[in-house]
């Protein structure tokens, strides 16, 4: 696409004022026509300029006003009676009203921009330019209670039966209630058989556990390598002029010190930094990482968006208010200390390409750049190798609703909205959605694209992330077994089994192991006289079964779960395997105790703690200098 009158005009004010030199207009230029993109899109995705000077010369060539909405803001009163979707897709935001004519506020003027003003406005509109980063904080303020409350109610207020805004409903407790009661008059009036009846259920639900994990990792392990060769082929192929915009939210709460780590990997994305809408989403009241976000002088695609204080403040929530302001095709949400392969996006939109017209979102596999730094991190890697690598193309090859990781999971923009995006009620929203799309008819695909995070170095800290992990597992499985019939219908028998056993098993294993261990130790310690009379012959030979063989399989999965990356340096920390149990145990008494007194809890992770931080961060900073000047600080408002 050759540069229209427009652009080159601009270009041609920009290299007379000196704003721009030569050789950076012609690679401005050069980059417009091969990404499909306006002079002025490119521009704001480089550092030569600051936001206030290119604004400046579009309203210089358009002969119209230039205001800075930050010193001047827009009546709020007239902003709140137009549609903020509408006024966010153009960029345009009505700011005061005289006379009967209203001044309109656009980013983007020109003939096209001048008929939706009218059109939408009335046609006694008064025109000026205002920068796009201006025009979205002001909707923001100007909608910030509405879009608040849409934020954390709009699920549980549309789509209640799909919200764990109410932990338990009534005939979940009643359903609790009776298994109790039986139990305990079982105990009182039968306990031997009420013991035996409870270890038979319990011991072919661990051999049900183990079977189903097994032929998971079976079915997982060769389940991508056709489809990752077609998707990694057409991927080399797309024209970036053909890329869909992409936003990136960010979602950050007191980490300043990742920040330039982030802005480094998302510049190393092999996708046209133009075609990128990136949203760090901030707690407005984190005035740290806001401030240290305003000093990185971000190119204009980066946009700190400010999440009101509001009941409970999670993740999902902040996510949701800044999906209100979004506006790509395709959305992605990465963690502050990730670093995803560089063209992870390009492979996604090439798994797009090549799914079924319903596939909602694509997961992409998760792992640690800093997986030998300690015992801690070893095992975590493992786990994660384990998770990603094998079991979840296990699930999607087996049609089983996959609960998605927290971070790399990319979605269909239209699909997000119409479901109401994440539950803030839910502290693994992830997991939660992923099972939500699928009850929904959508499909959730997994592709070999690895996004590498830090790994918790520190066992406390540790305890924190997966203790919310685990409560969020046991929110997603009372919300999901509300209505198991349409559970049934929706997913089929073997999505409910998948359900049961991957949400249910892993929630119910840490929870049951302290039992079973310390049967096999009063067992080891007093002899077989002491559990005969609760263990039928069928069922110890079973348990132990369950000992030897699943206990066994589960180490040897652990082990052989890096030999896909060919980590085999990691495979003998495999046998250390108990260990990391006993701490998922931890963890999961702690997120019971936590669902029973503070359900909505976002008990946060804290990053940098690794060695490696140091290093990252002094490699995103030398990177990030460059040659280029740095821009202005509206650039990241």
């Amino acid at each position: 696409m050759r540069p229209d009158a427009e652009s080159e005009a601009i270009g041609t004010l920009l290299l007379e004022r000196g704003a721009l030199t030569a050789e950076q207009l012609d690679e401005a230029e050069e980059l417009a026509e091969k990404w499909n993109l306006s002079l002025v899109q490119v521009l704001l995705s480089r550092r030569w300029l600051t936001t206030h000077e290119l604004y400046a010369q579009i309203a210089t060539y358009h002969d119209l006003p230039l205001v800075d909405l930050m010193s001047d803001p827009p009546d709020n009163d007239l902003v709140r009676r137009h549609d903020p979707a509408v006024m966010n897709r153009f960029t345009t935001i009505p700011i005061r009203e005289s006379g009967g004519t209203v001044t309109v506020a656009t980013s983007r003027p020109g003939p096209a921009m001048l008929l939706h003003i009218r059109e939408i406005y009335g046609p006694k509109t008064q025109i000026v330019v205002a920068s796009h980063l201006q025009i979205s904080a002001a909707l923001q303020q100007a909608f910030r209670e509405q879009h608040s409350h849409e934020a954390v109610y709009a699920l549980a207020e549309l789509d209640p039966d799909m919200s764990a805004q109410q932990v338990v409903t009534p005939p979940q407790v009643m359903v609790i209630y009776i298994l109790v009661s039986i139990f305990l008059l079982g105990m009182a009036f039968a306990p031997v058989t009420t013991l035996i009846t409870l270890n038979v259920f319990l011991t072919i639900f661990y051999t049900g556990n183990f079977l189903f994990k097994g032929v998971l990792v079976w079915v997982g392990g060769a389940a991508q390598e056709t489809s990752s060769r077609a998707i990694a082929a057409e991927a080399q192929l797309l024209r970036d002029e053909d890329l869909p915009v992409y936003t990136v939210l960010v979602p950050m709460f007191r980490e300043p010190e990742v920040l330039p780590i982030l802005a480094q990997a998302l510049r190393n994305l092999n996708y046209p930094l133009a075609k990128l809408d990136i949203k760090i989403v901030l707690e407005e009241g984190d005035h740290d990482t806001i401030e240290a976000a305003q000093k990185l002088d971000l190119e204009g695609v980066f946009e700190i968006v400010r999440v009101p204080a509001s009941h409970p403040q999670t993740k999902p929530k902040a996510c949701n208010f800044a999906l209100r302001y979004a506006h790509g095709d395709l959305l992605v949400i990465f963690d502050a200390e990730d670093k995803p392969e560089p063209d992870q996006l390009r492979k996604v939109v090439a798994a797009f390409n090549q799914s079924s017209p319903n596939t909602a979102c694509i997961q992409c596999r998760l792992n640690y750049y800093n997986a030998r730094e300690n015992w801690l991190t070893r095992m975590f890697t493992l786990d994660y190798s384990l998770w990603f690598d094998l079991m979840l193309p296990g699930l999607e090859k087996m049609g089983v609703p996959i609960p998605l990781g927290g971070t790399s999971n990319h979605f269909r923009m239209d699909v997000l909205r119409d479901l109401n995006a994440w539950d803030p009620f839910n502290v693994t929203e992830d997991a939660d959605l992923g099972i939500r799309l699928t009850q929904k008819g959508y499909r959730v695909g997994v592709i070999d694209s690895t996004t590498y995070e830090e790994a918790n170095v520190s066992i406390p800290n540790w305890i924190r992330q997966r203790s919310r992990w685990i409560k969020g597992y046991m929110q997603t499985f009372l919300v999901h077994s509300r209505r198991p019939l349409h559970l049934w219908r929706s997913v089929g028998a073997a999505g409910v089994f998948g359900f049961v056993f991957f949400i249910g098993g892993t929630v119910l294993s840490g929870l049951l192991n302290p039992l079973f261990w310390a049967i096999f130790g009063g067992w080891m310690l007093f002899g077989s006289d002491v559990i005969e009379p609760y263990f039928p012959l069928p069922v110890l030979y079973l348990s132990l079964i369950n000992l030897l063989v699943g206990n066994g399989l589960l180490i040897y999965l652990t082990m052989v779960a890096p030999f896909r990356r060919r980590w085999t340096d990691l495979a003998p920390w495999g046998v250390t395997v108990i260990g990391y149990w006993v701490l998922m145990t931890v963890a999961a008494y702690k997120a019971l105790w936590q669902l029973i007194s503070n359900p909505f809890y976002w008990e946060k992770t804290q990053h940098g703690l690794s060695k490696h931080t140091a290093s990252e961060l002094a490699d995103a900073e030398s990177e990030s200098l460059g040659p280029e000047p740095a821009a202005t600080k509206e650039a990241s408002l």
